[in-house]
């Protein structure tokens, strides 16, 4: 476990992060404190929003939740998307639901994120009680971050102007927070007190002798962004075959296919060679092209099309990787989110999305069952919504796949119940079978 206690800006790329929580943390209204602190509102929205207040204090949470029944209910539904930008740097907000009937759009938000703060609601524990005992929902939110590997995650504990003691409630929670953490063998960015409703500590930093670290604002502004490693073997999931675009330097026909694809680790070069999957066929790359420009190399994070010496049969859903390096299986254990109403079961078929292919798959066995109270595994037959646990997939195809924890890419995998279509849960690859 690691804490931030002086935050240095190192990384000025924009920063994703999502706020997860339980419902009525404070979630939307945090993250319209940031937007209306650094200013990013239209003046149109702030004349709207003083309209609806009619005198009385101004309601940020209707910034994010856009959609009518997000208003009538009073809760985020859907994950609503913002962006503002400091002096020092750009950021994308995603506002995740906390109630447990939408974990499965917290769980999108995540996949994506460079970091996440938890919103911790003060006045929802009781303070006075040693150890304090966090919520439920706070510590599953938490956990799939951190399943998700999300590269920082930040405590915000919220609300702090609606105690009496705000110092000692902030030390009582942050020390649970913390023994939360090292049991989880979390590494977490910080602990920080904030109201989200006032104002304190969110932008600006705290005036007060209990506190003397950063403001949320300036944690974010320290935070590196995710990157894969840009070193070693290659990998990049086909997205998209262009048959058009590009000089045409193999000699093959008067329309050189490309082939495109966010690159999930490694660099590519022209002169490489590479292998495809599932083909398994060989070629040498005869040129890069990235945003349209023909380019020396392309590395992890990047979108690039690779032209080929030859013509090789390739679609969507394919693989391209430095030869001999990845290894094809069609059984492997993964840890599992499931977010279906139904629950999942050994031996019911499911459609699975590795990168860009979709191939059958069944649950072949349930191992464990994450038990978010006390972190440890127990033994389970199924899962219900939102539990976590460890399973054995086994799918129709062989499929490259890769260990989550060295890439969120090559190792992560949606399930779909075909019969609904419904999205049911993530898998994420723990070892080849």
């Amino acid at each position: 476990m690691s804490l931030l206690n002086a935050p240095a800006v190192k990384d000025h790329r924009a920063l994703r992060f999502l706020t997860a929580g339980s419902v009525d943390d404070g979630k939307s209204t945090l993250i319209g404190r940031l937007l209306y602190d650094s200013r990013a509102i239209l003046a149109d929205q702030l004349d709207t929003l003083e309209k609806r207040a009619a005198g009385a204090p101004i309601d940020l949470s209707l910034l994010t939740d856009g959609l009518e029944a997000e208003r009538e209910q009073g809760i985020t539904i859907d994950v609503a998307y913002r962006y503002f930008a400091t002096k020092q740097r750009k950021f994308i907000i995603a506002d995740a639901p906390g109630h447990e009937q939408y974990t499965r759009n917290m769980v999108t938000a995540a996949a994506g994120s460079d970091a996440a703060v938890v919103l911790v609601d003060i006045t929802k524990l009781d303070t006075h009680a040693i150890p304090v005992k966090l919520l439920a929902q706070t510590r599953r939110h938490a956990l799939l971050a951190q399943l998700l590997r999300v590269p920082s995650i930040v405590f915000a504990i919220n609300k702090l102007d609606a105690t009496e003691n705000p110092g000692q409630a902030y030390e009582a929670v942050r020390a649970a927070l913390l023994a939360f953490a090292e049991e989880a063998k979390m590494e977490i960015a910080g602990v920080v007190p904030v109201s989200a409703l006032r104002g304190d500590n969110v932008t600006q930093p705290l005036d007060a002798v209990w506190y003397q670290g950063p403001s949320l604002l300036q944690l974010l502004e320290s935070l590196p962004t995710a990157q894969e490693r840009t070193v070693g073997d290659l990998l990049i999931p086909v997205q998209y075959v262009a048959r058009d675009g590009g000089s045409d330097k193999s000699g093959v026909g008067n329309q050189p296919r490309t082939l495109w694809g966010r690159i999930a680790h490694g660099t590519v070069r022209a002169g490489d060679e590479v292998q495809l999957f599932p083909s398994r066929q060989k070629a040498i790359v005869a040129e890069v092209n990235v945003a349209g420009d023909l380019v020396d190399f392309a590395e992890a994070g990047q979108s690039a099309g690779l032209s080929l010496d030859r013509q090789l049969d390739v679609s969507r859903g394919d693989w391209i990787a430095t030869p001999d390096t990845v290894r094809e299986t069609n059984r492997f254990s993964a840890t599992l989110a499931w977010l279906d109403t139904e629950p999942a079961v050994i031996g019911r078929k499911y459609s699975v999305r590795h990168g860009n292919r979709w191939v059958q798959a069944r649950i072949a066995a349930i191992e464990s069952r994450l038990d978010i109270h006390s972190l440890q595994a127990t033994d389970a037959h199924e899962l219900a919504v939102n539990e976590i646990g460890h399973v054995v997939i086994e799918t129709q195809q062989p499929l490259p796949v890769e260990a989550y924890a060295s890439n969120r890419v090559g190792g992560s995998l949606i399930i779909v119940d075909p019969a609904s279509n419904r999205t049911s849960g993530a898998l994420l690859v723990r070892k080849a079978a």
